[in-house]
Parts: C-alpha cells; structure tokens; sequence
C-alpha cells in the first residue's frame, strides 16, 4: 500500500522512450515510477497499485538541465537589448542596485515557470537573494543548482562580505532535496584573487562546488592579461583556483592551452551559444575542442536579459547551427550530440551522473512527456525523434513535465500554482525595475 500523502506508483504506457542510456536507445517501452525513482523501463511494466497513463501519443524525454542562467532577472527581459556586453552590464548593474528580494522571487517563480513548460527539469543558477529563489524552486517543484554571487567587498551591492554571504547561504540549504546551494564568484572582472581563493574554500569546506563566468568576451580577456599578465584560465590555474568539478559559464576566447587546463583540471563548461551571439562576444565557443580534450560540456541559456528565452530546446538549436556554420561542417554537433548536451551532459557537469539526464531504472523520475501530434514533431518516427527534439519541436509540444515522479506540468499548465499569480507578481517587479534603469550610453566592443 501506498502511504497516506505519498505519491502512488505510475507506470507510463507504450511510450516512445527516449532513454538517453549509453545505447541512445529510443524504443517503445512502459515506464513504471516507485518513490521517485524509475523503477522499469521495458515491456509490459508491473500495474500493481500504480495508477496507470497512457502513453502512445507521447515521447518520454529526460529533463533537460539548464547548465546556466540568472533565473530571477525574468522582469528584465528585453531591459538591455542590441548592446555588447559592457553596454549590457552597465545597465544591469545599474538595475541590480535596485532590486530587493521580494522582486527577486517573483523574478524567480516567473523564470521557473518558464523553465518548466519547457521541458527543463534542472537549472544551474548565479546570483544573489538565492534563498528567494530555493523558495520559488522548492514551491514549482524543480531541482535547483543555487550558486551566490561572490565578488570582492569594495565592489558589491550586497549587505556584508559576499563570500560570508554565500557560505551562510549554503549552510541553509544543504541537504534539500531539490536545492543544491554553492559558491559562484562573478568574474575575474570583480574578483580578485583572495576573494577566488576564498570562494574555493567555502565550497571545499562545505562539499558543493563553484560556478563562475569565464572569457566570455575578448575585452575580458585582454584587459585582463593587461593586468595580470595573464589570460583568465591560466592566471585561475595559476593561484589554484580550480578543482574537479567546477563549472565555467561561456568560456568563448580559449587557447589550445586553457582548453586542456580546464580539461585536465576537471572543470565542466556551460555554452551559452544564444546569449553569447546576440551580445555579440565574437568568435564561437571551442565546444568540439573541449569535448575533444575530455572536458564535460553541457547547454545554458543564460538569462532573459541576454538570450532571451530559457527554452533548452531552442538553445540546442542555436548551438548546432552556430557550430556547423562557424566550421563549414554540417556534422559538427550532432542532433544525438545536442540532446546529449541538454540532458546526460548537463547532469555530469552538475555531478549527477548516477541520478540524472536519462531513462534508466534507478534513476530520479526526472522527465517530460512531449506529445508526439504537435505539428513541430511531424512525422512522428521514432528514428527522427532525437532530430526533432534538437532541431524543430516547439516549446508548446511539451504537455507533462515530472520531478522526482511528481507531475509539476500537466496539460501545459503548472500544478503547484497558478500562472496569473506569478506573471502578475512579475510585472509588479518589472514595473519598479525598468523605471530604475539609467539612460544608455554608447558602448565600445
């Protein structure tokens, strides 16, 4: 018997399974989910007790991990567009003085809600407010990867030393269920090197990781090595900032050099393909390079300010697109080697390897059911599916979405809230934000 308040078993009925196993098997399966956990994939599962979904006209995907974004800037979409990265930031800032952490959980809720209608099941995260957001994560039911945004004291908005502030913030989230809290210095921009050591240490002392930004932009770069006489890879490997399992959002201006430092160092990359393009960094990410070298790679979209959606199945787009034109080679990143990105990639950046990113018996029941009728998946074939979901299906073809086996989509409309409330409370967010903004000025690339 199931206990009183606890979710009953499910079993899914001949479902076109992506599986996402070391096989890439994609197979017309029942799927049977226990505790939250999968417990059958394969033919004819057990019904005893479970209550029972068809299935056919669905394919079952794994949850796609956002592998980076700043999810509570949702009321600042559209805020800072056709502007390079410094004319960009300039403006952020400028706004980020302003918010308080009321509209950053209502930023939250609106780009979890975004997240989740969308098939994403997992997000890796940096900012500040972070317990504003573990709320907004633990109430819509997704995993959440809460990295607080370090930078050096003299240059922070934030009330206290940041990096006390991260260390308090992970202190009250480990353990959770759904919340990972961690460490994630800004940049090498606004953090110098005792406040990087500094950040390596909380994370080392309580078990969890670093999340950073990494030459994201050219001028990064050289203004950088101006100063240190060093690019930012080397000059991190230098103080012996990094540590296996870390992650670096970007990483777009690399040598051969800093790819195989990241990669021998154990350091996973987010590629934000999207966000990278339209804030004109230059260049394409050395994402073949990197995979080449060993190093875990998986899919972000970065924020809504620079993106501006957080769709993954429309980030798999742009980055095979980008990747294929800059090489003149329409096999660079494969549909197969995209959906790897968004899902078993994207776990194995997070270390969640055991647990995450397929469809396999043991792992948490973390998964979407795309329907298979929508006009974007046409011709339905199990042989075509992996293409569809890299290349054509809309965001409007994913109708359930499951965390842990608990449904928070169902029918295109989220379970544990109601959408008006939170659009609501992000245009009262918006609404004090976008009247804070400062005049633009001309920026230099």
């Amino acid at each position: 018997m199931t206990p009183p308040g606890a979710t009953p078993p499910q079993v899914f009925t001949d479902a076109l399974v992506v599986t996402q196993d070391a096989q890439r098997r994609v197979v017309r399966a029942d799927v049977r989910v226990d505790g939250g956990r999968f417990s059958h994939v394969g033919p004819r599962a057990p019904r005893e007790g479970a209550e029972v979904v068809d299935a056919h006209a669905f394919a079952l995907v794994p949850g796609f991990v956002n592998a980076h974004t700043h999810v509570a800037m949702t009321p600042l979409r559209a805020i800072a567009d056709d502007r390079d990265l410094a004319g960009f930031l300039e403006t952020l800032f400028a706004v980020d003085a302003h918010r308080t952490e009321e509209d950053v959980a209502a930023g939250a809720r609106a780009g979890i809600a975004e997240m989740l209608l969308s098939g994403t099941t997992s997000f890796l995260d940096l900012y500040y407010f972070e317990d504003a957001i573990a709320r907004a994560a633990e109430e819509l039911g997704i995993r959440a990867f809460l990295g607080w945004a370090v930078l050096d004291p003299e240059l922070t908005t934030q009330r206290g030393r940041p990096v006390d502030n991260a260390a308090a913030f992970v202190g009250r989230w480990q353990n959770h269920p759904l919340v990972t809290p961690l460490v994630a210095p800004q940049g090498v921009y606004v953090c110098g090197q005792d406040t990087w050591l500094a950040a390596r240490e909380v994370a080392e002392r309580h078990r969890t990781f670093c999340h950073f930004h990494l030459s994201e932009t050219r001028r990064e770069v050289s203004e950088h090595q101006a100063k240190t006489g060093r690019r930012p890879a080397d000059w991190l490997a230098e103080i012996g900032f990094f540590a296996p399992g870390m992650v670096a959002a970007h990483a777009v201006w690399l040598t051969n050099h800093e790819i195989d430092v990241l990669a021998k160092g154990g350091v996973g990359i987010a590629h934000c393909a999207s966000s990278n393009m339209k804030l004109a960094s230059g260049g394409v990410a050395p994402i073949v390079e990197l995979r080449s070298a060993g190093a875990r790679v998986g899919l972000g979209t970065d924020s809504v300010a620079s993106n501006n959606s957080l769709s993954l199945l429309r980030e798999m787009h742009v980055a095979g697109l980008a990747q294929k034109n800059h090489r003149w080679d329409a096999a660079a990143l494969s549909a197969q080697e995209l959906l790897d990105l968004a899902t078993v990639d994207g776990a194995a950046l997070l270390g969640r390897s055991a647990d995450l990113g397929s469809i396999e018996v043991g792992k948490q029941a973390d998964f979407s059911l795309v329907h298979l009728e929508h006009p974007t998946l046409v011709p339905a074939r199990p042989e075509a599916i992996v293409s569809h979901l890299a290349y054509s299906a809309s965001e409007e073809a994913v109708d359930s979405v499951y965390v842990a086996g608990q449904p928070v989509v169902r029918g295109r409309r989220l379970v544990r809230a109601e959408w008006a409330s939170i659009r609501a409370g992000a245009e009262r967010a918006a609404a004090a934000l976008w009247a804070s903004r400062p005049a633009p000025t001309e920026s230099k690339t």
